[in-house]
């Protein structure tokens, strides 16, 4: 919403939650569910909206850019099926195959315990888990880290299909060893606009620690690369974002908004492990953060499927995201917890604050169950950066806790040490 505001777009917005942020810059705001697709498209209606951005990946699931496209309200988000990238993991990997696309994993798809064993004699013990719907970024387990041996692998496959979790079918896929980053581009059906790297980190504590989360921070390196990833291994991941959606374009479903792929960098190079159908979170803090080019003439460019050379340009700064969630956040996390948030404190740190997931009544913040505010340092280096965004998470306080060891210098040394044995290379 800040990248439209700040292109000079008036603002109008239906959301859940009072988001103080959002609420803020925006010049009319409409409290609804985002999951009902005819009161949405009745406001934007009712408000003359001339373009549409969707955020959340749920919306985009039940059709809200259908919606908003047939009520003639051009939209730089996907269609419904061409969010099934995201919201289906079998169809993002059967698209993959059947198309022949660079970067795949070997996978089965299991809908019965019996098909699960099977899947594990074909592939392994060594598999990630994976429940084929939508779980909020916190349904993947990892052979090895979540799951030790064949039973753990059969008792959390045997939840994810009795509780019905993201859809109640289970992909397997190989595990990956590497790197994780993300790259993320605008597309308007056909063609592509790279933006700069980004490597998240989902695990909740320190030392890339415990369960899965959303993302507890991220950094971007001012080349637009990262301290191990190379310009070959960025353009390699490039050219796979254009093979999915040049296959997307094939399946009469054209992609349409900004596509997220994660990827592990493999001793073989990068590979697909997953597709979201919107900007990642907390990685959209990142870009947009250094974006120079317009984004309401982005926006723009892929709701009509005409996206032109040069919108995609970004200060050569290195940036630094550190989230502040709610105590518990990966596991039972505390809702309807007041925090408090010193605004100016943050900026004369020279940071930057976005309000996530959270609920302002009566003037007061308070946690919801995902996370709660993300602080983003710019500089031209990411340990300034991190310095930056570090001293700034010291003026919000309550019942939180953050990852403070994201983008310090110990540890994104040591990943690229563990690359280069992954690569079997010194450097």
């Amino acid at each position: 919403m800040s990248g439209l505001a700040r292109s000079g777009a008036d603002i109008f917005v239906a959301m859940k939650n009072r988001n103080p942020g959002i609420a803020r810059i925006a010049k009319d705001t409409f409290y609804v569910d985002e999951m009902d697709v005819a009161k949405v498209v009745e406001y934007a209606k009712e408000k003359s909206v001339e373009l549409a951005v969707v955020g959340p990946e749920a919306p985009l699931e039940v059709g809200l850019a259908d919606g908003l496209e047939s009520a003639g309200i051009p939209t730089a988000s996907p269609c419904k099926d061409a969010a099934r990238i995201e919201t289906s993991k079998i169809f993002m990997r059967n698209l993959m195959r059947e198309h022949g696309l660079k970067g795949s994993v070997r996978f089965v798809e299991a809908h019965t315990i019996d098909e699960v064993e099977s899947g594990l004699d074909e592939l392994g013990n060594e598999v990630v888990v994976k429940p084929t719907g939508l779980t909020g970024g916190k349904g993947v387990k990892v052979f090895g880290e979540h799951m030790m041996t064949k039973e753990d692998i059969l008792r959390y496959s045997e939840e994810i299909i009795s509780n019905r979790i993201g859809g109640s079918k289970i992909v397997l896929e190989e595990k990956l060893v590497g790197e994780e980053f993300t790259l993320q581009a605008f597309c308007d059906g056909t063609r592509i606009l790279p933006m700069p790297a980004v490597q998240d980190h989902k695990r909740a504590y320190e030392g890339d620690k415990g369960p899965n989360t959303g993302g507890m921070g991220s950094y971007s390196q001012s080349d637009g690369l990262l301290p191990f990833l190379t310009r070959g291994d960025y353009d390699q991941a490039v050219s796979i974002i254009e093979q999915t959606v040049g296959a997307l374009k094939k399946e009469g479903a054209p992609y349409k908004g900004t596509l997220y792929g994660q990827f592990m960098l493999t001793k073989d190079g990068p590979k697909v492990i997953e597709f979201n159908a919107r900007f990642g979170d907390p990685e959209a803090m990142n870009v947009l953060t250094l974006l120079r080019g317009d984004f309401v003439k982005i926006c723009q460019g892929m709701a009509d499927g005409n996206l032109a050379n040069g919108l995609n340009q970004f200060h050569r700064k290195a940036s630094v995201c550190k989230y502040v969630v709610p105590a518990g956040y990966g596991s039972k996390p505390l809702a309807g917890e007041e925090i408090k948030v010193d605004e100016k404190g943050i900026s004369d740190e020279g940071a930057v604050l976005y309000y996530s997931s959270v609920n302002e009544k009566d003037g007061k913040v308070y946690t919801t169950t995902s996370r709660s505010v993300g602080i983003v340092g710019v500089s031209d280096e990411i340990y300034e950066a991190e310095r930056i965004a570090e001293n700034a998470i010291k003026h919000v306080s309550g019942n939180v806790f953050v990852r403070h060891d994201i983008g310090k210098r110990t540890m994104l040394e040591a990943k690229v040490v563990r690359m280069n044995d992954i690569r079997g290379c010194s450097k």
